[in-house]
């Protein structure tokens, strides 16, 4: 996994996950409610029927989903969930620097409140380690998993030998840097990030724009965050089947059948897993290959 392009593309993913309305979508539909946390999360919900909690990844906002919902909510009851400071939703005094964690227990927290039974959770990305949390520290919320091209320790992508001790430098000295960017850098850094995120040429602009206006702070918390969290010994914990959805693309040098092995080691701990793999995408599968992705969580949502 030390190939330049895998580097680069994880590097771009642990700093740039962006948000993406499609530019040929039609306007969101009224939304029947929308559910504030000020202290963390906000959640608009559309459609009715079985619930479905969609997370979304760094500096994400919940339109991400927007393809997906489009197709779910006639059967279903989307919740989709954005995190203070990325995207459209403002950011919140952080001294703490917690970001990953504390999202965690704040859609626990709203689960038990709208006394939603045993919804499906889809997390992309730090929304899918934001999931794989609330799967292993809260399992009888959930009732089942799908982990979209995220790893249980992000750091194993750039060392396969990390912990989180050793990962710790690396990810102090990336949210300084991030911290310390001037906007010129931001803006080519983002540009040079997405290019490797998404195959999709005409995406690229929505996600580099997306990425510019989330809260600086808040993102470089949260990498820092993703890069020393190892979810390895939680796997364990986790009640609910998980299905992990994962990207392959010729363009990232290296044979699919090793990033096969790398997902299916790093996720050896885990009961009751099965994993998929959509070729011909970078990161953002929603987006490079939507339909693939959409028909892929209807199964898993009717399994």
């Amino acid at each position: 996994m030390s190939t330049a392009i895998i580097r680069a593309m994880i590097g771009g993913a642990l700093l740039v996950m962006s948000a993406f309305v499609p530019a040929s979508a039609a306007p969101s539909p009224s939304i029947p409610s929308e559910h504030q946390n000020p202290q963390r999360i906000s959640v608009q919900t559309q459609g009715s029927g079985t619930d479905v909690i969609l997370i979304a990844g760094l500096a994400s906002s919940r339109d991400v989903w927007a393809d997906l919902a489009s197709g779910l909510r006639s059967s279903h009851r989307i919740h989709l969930v954005e995190l203070a400071g990325f995207a459209s939703t403002p950011a919140i005094s952080n001294p703490e620097g917690k970001v990953l964690a504390p999202a965690v227990d704040a859609i626990a927290e709203y689960i038990r409140t709208q006394h939603i039974n045993a919804p499906a959770i889809v997390g992309h990305s730090l929304g899918g380690e934001i999931a794989l949390m609330l799967g292993a520290r809260h399992p009888e919320l959930v009732g089942r998993l799908m982990i979209v091209d995220a790893l249980p320790f992000y750091t194993l992508m750039i060392d396969p030998a990390a912990t989180s001790e050793t990962a710790a430098r690396h990810a102090t000295a990336t949210r300084d840097w991030l911290l310390a960017q001037s906007p010129e850098q931001i803006v080519a850094f983002q540009n040079s990030s997405i290019a490797r995120l998404a195959k999709t040429e005409a995406v690229r602009p929505a996600l580099v724009a997306a990425g510019i206006n989330s809260d600086r702070k808040t993102v470089a918390d949260a990498v820092y965050e993703l890069m020393i969290t190892d979810l390895r010994p939680e796997l364990g914990r986790i009640k609910a089947p998980i299905e992990i959805l994962y990207a392959y693309d010729a363009l990232f040098g290296i044979p699919a059948a090793s990033v096969d092995a790398m997902y299916r080691q790093a996720y050896a701990s885990a009961p009751n897993i099965h994993f998929t793999r959509i070729d011909d995408s970078f990161h953002f599968i929603m987006l490079d290959q939507p339909e693939r992705f959409s028909r892929a969580v209807e199964s898993f949502l009717n399994e």
